[in-house]
């Protein structure tokens, strides 16, 4: 029996007319993934992968609430919403009549909570300009709101004023 004919020899199927070292195209040689590159999620010849720490966790040594390095800081979840609450009451002043600046003085003290939480924190938490937007149209709207109070009592006060006078 020749070693060509042993059925653990991996050349045992191919072509004898063929040197020992070509491999047909689309057929890896042993031991080696195809293309030449190591395959995906395993290290390089001679390399070992890095440690990685499981999803979701800091690694050892990373400062908390902080996040990892070159990693932008979250945005303050206060920051947004003051933004919104702000908007919604400036925008419905022409949608709805103004009924919606009733938001405004809440958009006003969420945005400057949250603009004083980001500056005792500074990398902690990101979205400064947003919660700065909502405290500043926060403020405008409140200022809208106790304009057209102010209007609203000077408009029943000379309907009261303008009622009385003309009754004899």
């Amino acid at each position: 029996m020749t070693t060509s004919d042993s059925g653990d020899n991996p050349d045992s199927g191919r072509d004898e007319s063929l040197p020992p070292t070509h491999q047909p195209y689309g057929q890896p040689q042993q031991g080696q993934s195809p293309y030449g590159q190591p395959q995906y999620g395993q290290p390089e010849y001679g390399q070992q992968s890095p440690a990685q720490p499981p999803y979701g966790q800091k690694p050892y040594g990373a400062t908390p609430g902080y996040g990892h390095p070159g990693q932008a800081p979250a945005n303050h979840p206060s920051a947004t919403t003051a933004l919104v609450l702000s908007l919604i009451g400036l925008v419905g002043i022409a949608l709805c009549g103004g009924i919606t600046l009733v938001l405004s003085p809440f958009a006003w003290r969420m945005g400057a909570r949250a603009v004083r939480e980001i500056d005792a924190n500074p990398g902690m938490y990101a979205g400064r300009d947003q919660a700065n937007a909502g405290r500043i149209m926060g403020l405008i709207g409140t200022v809208l709101l106790g304009l057209a109070v102010l209007a609203f009592v000077a408009a029943i006060a000379l309907l009261m004023v303008a009622s009385v006078s003309t009754t004899p």
